[in-house]
Formats: C-alpha cells, structure tokens, sequence
C-alpha cells in the first residue's frame, strides 16, 4: 500500500493504454442509466455535432482510475474522494486507446491522513489531452506500530 507519507509532490505516473469497446459502453449505460443519443443512438448521433457516436463523457474519467491499478507502484490507500474539477476537451469513440498522465500537485497532512491533490490527462493513442483536471483525495497515514 502507499500511504500518504509516500506521496512526493511532483512526482509523475503514467498508466499503460486501453481501447475503448462497445462493450464499455454497454456495461456503463447499463450500470448508470445513461442512456444519452449521442452514445447509444447511431441514426441520432450521426446527425449531432460529434457526427457519430461517442464515447459517454465521464467513463473515460472512471476508466482513468482503473488504469491506475496496473502501474507498477504500489495501489494509494485512498479514504475518500473527496471532488474534482475535470474538463473535457475532445471526444473519444470506440477504437480509441487512452491512458492517463498524472502528478501530485500539492499534499497537506491532517491527524490520521492527508489530503493530495493530483493533476490528470487522459490522452488518445495520438497523444492529444481529451479531459484532464484536478482530483481530491483523502489518503491514510502509515499505521502506527
């Protein structure tokens, strides 16, 4: 686990990409109930400004912190989230490939944890930052022996 007191302010982390599927989608509407016609409508999105369907805006974000579980560095002992400000810069549609690119902007400790602020990008398979913004966390101090 890495705890707080790990946390260097600065110091990035880059997560290995993953393709969006059809299938993500799927299991996102189905798990949110976001049944929005630019992401499940194919005649409705051709016909939007995206011109076809896209990505759902916020799977991208909740993909982001999956990612983070396969990087080498131990998982943060996260105790809450606790907000985020988050831009979305440009759509994603099936086939696109993101990871995230990340860095601790700023850490203040508190009696048994610390908040960390850490800057995202999610970027495509071309590189070009589609969402990025600030996340909030809770994260728990070493256990004392």
């Amino acid at each position: 686990m890495f705890y707080f007191e790990d946390v260097v302010v600065g110091e990035p982390l880059e997560t290995p990409g993953r393709t969006l599927t059809e299938a993500d989608i799927v299991q996102y509407v189905g798990l949110t109930g976001e049944w929005e016609p630019r992401t499940t409508d194919e005649v409705a999105a051709s016909l939007a400004e995206t011109k076809g369907r896209v990505i759902p805006d916020l799977l991208p974000l909740c993909m982001s912190s999956g990612l983070g579980w396969r990087v080498p560095q131990p998982p943060l002992a996260v105790l809450a989230f606790m907000g985020f400000e988050w831009k979305f810069s440009l759509p994603l549609r099936i086939g696109d490939t993101i990871r995230s690119r990340s860095r601790t902007a700023a850490k203040r400790s508190m009696k048994d944890g610390g908040v960390v602020v850490e800057e995202r990008e999610i970027l495509n398979q071309r590189g070009e930052v589609v969402q990025s913004g600030r996340l909030t966390l809770l994260v728990a101090k070493r256990p004392r022996k």
